[in-house]
């Protein structure tokens, strides 16, 4: 887009007037609610449960926790909350989708917003002014350009070989360090605090634009170009599972990274390591059917079938996640386990 664009630049200010504002897991105490709603039924029941799985994995010295996101929930208002588990040490490594990593949170590092859809106009409208809408947050298209393009420079800029995504997205967090315009990025803490975050479908994201751009410049100029080696991914963090020992999933949404997640068990037997455990713990916060046979909605005593999980400390908590995920984040940062836990620092198993 240009400034000689048709977009009426009134009409898209009314829209995009209301920021959506990420909640802040630190400044309210959950513990009391959580802990009564242990005492209830239905879903309270379920999460009060998986609270407690959670901070269990918190507690034991000896478990390592990978946080799986699929779905929206950063742009729906949870992005600080991620930020505030990696700060204090409450995950040690992080599998998401591509969207979640470069579509909302390196989109906002870069001075960019979300914004809530006080109204939700024909969709054709909303094209017309180059707004993308989520349910009801909308993300002005104009600035996800200025994303993809970003991701190219940032490719441009690297030595053209093969990279694994957390090997790329570890380069935009470095690249952060110096052109970010917002501290509490993800993408930026997990550069600073060595953990590492793997996107096994990272193109399926404004990734996937720049970097196509990427090659196709590359090309028309003869030269060589970056490529992201997916095999690389998987066999990253299943070096990661057979290094981590003991192992605890908190996953949000479902999808391409639950799967991932979950499958490097299943590698680790491939590869010959008999003796690595499956995932000890796991919550799993979703609203998709059980009833259509998908991974999103798997449960995870059906995971223990294949060989990934155990069924003894696992929890399914059918929810909205933004609902729910700040309470049981809340609860366990407050009750402070991860005060105690060592930093795993796995980032640098690959330096």
């Amino acid at each position: 887009m240009n400034g000689e664009s048709k977009i009426n630049d009134t009409r898209k200010a009314e829209l995009l007037s209301n920021v959506v504002e990420h909640i802040d897991i630190t400044s309210f105490d959950a513990r009391p609610i959580v802990d009564a709603m242990r005492k209830m039924s239905f879903t309270s029941r379920d999460l009060g449960r998986a609270a407690e799985i959670y901070n269990r994995m918190l507690s034991d010295k000896s478990c390592s926790v990978i946080l799986v996101i699929a779905g929206s929930t950063s742009a729906g208002g949870c992005m600080d909350l991620y930020a505030e588990l990696v700060k204090n040490n409450m995950v040690d490594a992080i599998v998401a989708t591509g969207a979640t990593i470069v579509d909302m949170d390196f989109f906002e590092a870069l001075g960019h917003k979300h914004y809530q859809a006080l109204e939700i106009p024909d969709d054709d409208t909303l094209r017309s002014l180059y707004i993308d809408r989520i349910y009801d947050t909308y993300i002005d298209e104009e600035k996800l350009q200025e994303t993809d393009h970003t991701i190219g420079d940032i490719a441009n800029s690297l030595e053209p070989k093969a990279y694994s995504s957390r090997a790329f997205i570890r380069e935009m967090g470095k690249w952060l360090m110096t052109h970010g315009k917002k501290e509490n990025s993800l993408v930026k803490l997990a550069f600073e605090h060595d953990v590492p975050i793997f996107c096994p479908a990272f193109v399926d994201s404004s990734a996937g634009f720049g970097l196509v751009k990427h090659q196709v410049d590359a090309m028309k100029a003869g030269g060589p170009y970056l490529v992201l080696d997916a095999i690389a991914d998987f066999r990253e963090l299943t070096e990661l599972k057979i290094q981590a020992g003991t192992t605890g999933l908190l996953m949000i949404g479902g999808g391409v990274p639950k799967n991932f997640t979950q499958d490097t068990v299943v590698c680790a037997e491939i590869l010959g390591h008999d003796d690595v455990e499956v995932h000890k713990y796991a919550v799993q916060i979703t609203v998709a059917d059980v009833r259509d046979g998908a991974c999103s909605s798997s449960t995870l005593q059906e995971a223990a079938s294949w060989g990934k999980v155990s069924t003894a400390m696992e929890q399914m908590v059918f929810a909205e996640a933004t609902s729910v995920l700040p309470l049981l984040a809340s609860d366990a940062y407050h009750r402070g386990h991860w005060r105690e836990r060592e930093k795993r620092r796995f980032a640098r198993l690959f330096d």
